[in-house]
């Protein structure tokens, strides 16, 4: 499976657009995680607990999104995006959303 946040991908040409994939998953704060932030907080610096939520919770949305375009027969997922919402205190929602397509190699390119 192709993604990418382009609206095309160098070297191959669109032939079918399948529809909108999505993913997405809502993740709460834990209490070690907090602690260690409000620490973090008064010496400042990254608050790598929220950092590893937020790539565990991009990795499933992705995974989520990419399970939708392999149900629709699609090899490839362009124009991802990704959006958070606050969805309560200490919880948030991570969205990523693209076009799924069928692509082949544009040999008239030259590749």
């Amino acid at each position: 499976m192709i993604i990418v946040n382009t609206e095309t991908i160098p070297g191959k040409r669109i032939v079918e657009v399948k529809g909108l994939v999505q993913g997405n998953t809502v993740r709460a704060k834990n209490v070690g995680r907090d602690i260690a932030a409000s620490f973090k907080n008064l010496v400042g610096g990254e608050l790598k607990g929220y950092t590893e939520l937020l790539v565990e919770s991009r990795r499933e949305a992705v995974a989520r999104m990419i399970a939708q375009a392999e149900q629709l027969q699609a090899n490839a997922i362009v124009n991802v995006r990704f959006a958070t919402s606050s969805i309560t205190s200490g919880a948030a929602e991570l969205y990523a959303y693209g076009t799924a397509v069928t692509v082949v190699d544009d040999y008239s390119q030259g590749v």
